[in-house]
């Protein structure tokens, strides 16, 4: 039997039924309803904020909470194929999920009231509520804990004054998780579209991510009752355990996009004629595309392992950390090749090798670039912090 070209290991017969089933639903989604519009999305710096009620339709906003929430109750390893399919259509589409999912309801979820979580979840689920995550600020996203933005106690109230920066689905939110210091260390709060004080500034000129709305938040005195506090978590392990839930699903997402690439080339290759022959039926062409198809085997194997492992309770930060710095490069190098062997059309949105290209340039970087990611590693490694 011939192999498929995308999973030469067969890990699609290590996943359950239920989760091929999923796998196989976003991937007709992405097919379908992603990959003929986002070309031009992407020229267009426009996210196609038509497609959010079928992607809540399907299930894919928070399918990891429980459905009393109105959620999925998915577990992780579908989610990570959640990721993947959305990413094999464009790294926006996945980050848009992602944020709702892991970074906003996830927060107030694991780090709420009961009170919040009706509140709130089961219109996020639905795509009704929009919510962005603050954390990141101008000076740097890489050293949360000098964080500049404070909210101070006004009677039952908190005032918040401050900026973030580098904010996915800013100017779409209509929730903003923003993470803040307060006298009793860091602390989440709810800030609300509309609340007096609180301006959503998109950010314009960007070469990736053109497809996906990333704004700054600005908080001028804004006032936050303290019924939008996150009442069940204070200091940094708050945003970073969101950000491990994030990061998981972004080691799942990269295989897409290099699958995407791959995927493109191989036909490319085969039609375009050089020399008399089919590029594909060089060895240069041919070794390019097995290198290709070596790492995205590694990687898949990789995130199975690591989402069984998330599964069962026992993942750790630092095997997210790997697996997100190896899959990152795997996918923005297989990205670049493929973009070299479309030639000079390869430079064009008609093919996607360079909007996945420019894409992976943004999520090789945030929430922890490739370098924080290696220093987690060697931490690990040796017991010394060389941060």
């Amino acid at each position: 039997m011939a192999l498929h070209p995308y999973d030469l290991f067969d890990v699609r017969s290590l996943l359950s039924e239920e989760e091929r089933a999923v796998q196989d639903t976003v991937a007709r989604f992405t097919d379908e309803r992603v990959i003929p519009i986002i070309g031009d999305a992407f020229d267009q710096g426009r996210f196609p904020k038509e497609l959010v009620p079928e992607i809540a339709e399907l299930g894919l906003l928070g399918s990891s909470l429980p459905e009393q929430y109105g959620c999925a109750d998915l577990n992780a390893v579908s989610y990570g194929l959640i990721c993947q399919e959305l990413e094999r259509g464009d790294s926006g589409i996945r980050s848009f999920v992602s944020v709702q999912s892991s970074l906003c309801m996830y927060p107030i979820y694991a780090y709420g009231s009961e009170e919040q979580r009706m509140r709130w979840l089961p219109g996020m689920a639905k795509g009704e509520i929009i919510g962005c995550f603050g954390l990141t600020e101008p000076h740097g996203g890489s050293d949360p804990a000098n964080m500049k933005t404070n909210a101070k106690r006004d009677g039952g109230d908190w005032i918040l004054n401050g900026s973030k920066m580098w904010i996915t689905n800013g100017n779409l939110a209509d929730i903003a998780i923003v993470w803040a210091q307060t006298e009793d260390g860091i602390q989440g709060f709810v800030v609300e579209k509309g609340m007096p004080g609180f301006a959503a500034q998109e950010i314009k000129h960007k070469m990736s991510l053109r497809a996906s709305v990333t704004s700054s938040l600005f908080f001028d005195n804004v006032r936050v009752p303290d019924a939008n506090r996150l009442p069940n978590v204070k200091g940094l392990k708050g945003p970073l355990g969101c950000l491990t839930q994030a990061r998981y699903g972004i080691t799942w997402g990269p295989i897409g996009a290099a699958i995407a690439c791959l995927d493109e080339v191989l036909g490319y290759t085969k039609e375009r004629i050089l020399f008399n022959r089919p590029v594909a039926a060089t060895q240069s062409a041919q070794i390019k595309m097995a290198e290709m198809a070596r790492r995205i085997t590694l990687a898949q194997l990789l995130v199975v392992q690591l989402g069984r492992l998330k599964d069962a309770g026992n993942m750790q930060p630092t095997q997210v950390s790997l697996a997100k710095w190896n899959n990152c490069r795997m996918a923005i190098d297989i990205a670049r090749e493929c973009r070299d062997l479309l030639g000079g059309a390869g430079i064009t949105t008609e093919h996607g090798a360079i909007r996945h290209a420019l894409n992976l340039e943004s999520v090789i970087t945030y929430e922890g670039t490739e370098t924080v990611h290696q220093l987690v590693v060697g931490r690990e490694l040796t017991g010394i912090n060389a941060f």
